[in-house]
């Protein structure tokens, strides 16, 4: 049988031009692509209205009635990050939870000119998450969102870089950003801003490359190693960001130097013992870069790749409740469809997804192949067992007309 190989995207995400063309820029996905991406910073006044996605009640309803736990929570004020102790206190009868957030311990820090910062918002607001995921599957790169709340004229963080790129969206009030270009360009996770402090903090106090106050519905693009600041202004300021962390070349390197060195543990000559009394690689550092170099040649990423970036993001949600309710009630007029974010491929008989693989008899996968474009289905038209099995293995998701 001939390789049957499919990539899924969520539709949705593309629905009336995509969430980066018609939220975030307004200079076109080409041009974006070809002059801006991981290249040089891009602000965009009046890219859109982001209410549906964050507000002042939805940071008020995250602090104070989902009981969330650090790390859900940064607070810093000045440069200076506070220890988590300092605004998390137990959870209280019923529940052994010692570091949950304390509503009555951050107001008090923020009454003092600390920033809020909540963390991993792609997991605990639905909006959010929604937005992130669909961004994430155009751009092919994971993303994470963070909000910053930061009281008037008052900073969190001092000069620095990230080592991902980012979009910064002005949800409410006012905030003055001062960037600078990268004192190291296109900074590895590994090469935090840390480790040239110094030569950031000098670099700080140059010439600006954009010094501008962001406003309602403003947006911001920054590429990793790009030095900020930014200080709300006369109000409290919200901003969300959008942290894109990048594949790189680096990156395939690295998984394919692993690919390599996995090959190699069946070469018998490379798992030989060195000579006695060796004193150094001498001689044999030759033979190790000929064969090394042969499995660097010859070693397969693909499925590596593949794996490792489903494991760096989420599926869609899945309530047990309404899954079960399906399973149960199945009949052929049910209605069903792939689950969202599931980075479904479909090689041969072999299908792999965020929540685990499933081999296919010849006569599935064709229903299987169907289901790939994302679109609506009922089971009738895919074939009842079929959709059984994959509704129990979390694949397929009902869907309420």
């Amino acid at each position: 049988m001939s390789t049957t190989r499919r990539d899924f995207q969520d539709p949705d995400a593309f629905d009336s031009g995509g969430v980066l063309d018609t939220r975030l820029i307004k200079i076109g996905r080409e041009r974006f692509a070809d002059d801006v991406w991981g290249r040089t910073a891009l602000l965009t006044r009046g890219a859109s209205d982001f209410s549906d996605l964050f507000s002042a009640e939805a940071v008020d309803e995250l602090v104070s009635r989902r009981g969330l736990r650090t790390p859900f929570l940064r607070v810093a004020k000045g440069g200076t990050t506070f220890p988590d102790s300092s605004f998390t206190s137990p959870a209280g009868v019923g529940a052994t939870i010692s570091d949950q957030l304390d509503d009555t311990a951050l107001w008090r820090k923020f009454a003092d000119g600390a920033t809020l910062v909540l963390q991993a918002l792609h997991r605990t607001w639905e909006p959010v998450s929604d937005f992130s995921s669909r961004l994430s599957t155009e751009l092919g790169h994971p993303v994470q969102a963070n909000a910053y709340i930061t009281p008037p004229q008052n900073r969190g963080f001092d000069d620095h870089y990230d080592v991902h790129d980012v979009f910064v969206m002005q949800i409410e009030g006012t905030k003055r950003w001062i960037i600078h270009e990268p004192v190291h360009t296109d900074p590895l996770r590994v090469q935090p801003w840390t480790d040239r402090r110094s030569t950031v903090a000098e670099a700080a106090k140059g010439e600006a490359y954009i010094d501008t106050v962001l406003e309602q519905g403003d947006v911001l693009y920054l590429p990793r190693g790009w030095l900020h600041a930014a200080q709300a202004q006369g109000e409290v300021s919200i901003h969300l960001t959008f942290g894109i962390h990048s594949w790189t070349r680096y990156a395939l390197a690295e998984q394919l130097a692993q690919a390599a060195l996995a090959a190699l543990c069946d070469d018998p000559e490379m798992r030989r013992t060195l000579p006695l009394g060796v004193d150094g690689p001498n001689g044999e550092i030759d033979v190790v870069r000929e064969r090394l170099a042969a499995a660097v040649v010859e070693a397969e990423t693909s499925s590596l790749f593949h794996r490792t970036r489903r494991g760096q993001g989420r599926p869609a949600p899945l309530g047990p409740l309404a899954q079960l309710a399906a399973v149960d009630g199945l009949s052929p007029e049910s209605v069903v469809r792939l689950r969202g974010a599931l980075e479904a491929r479909l090689e041969g008989s072999h299908l792999t997804t965020r929540v685990g693989w499933l081999n296919f008899p010849a006569t599935d996968l064709p229903s299987v192949t169907r289901l790939l474009d994302g679109e609506i289905h009922t089971a009738g038209d895919i074939g009842v067992e079929l959709v059984e099995r994959l509704l129990r293995a979390g694949v397929l998701v009902p869907v309420e007309l």
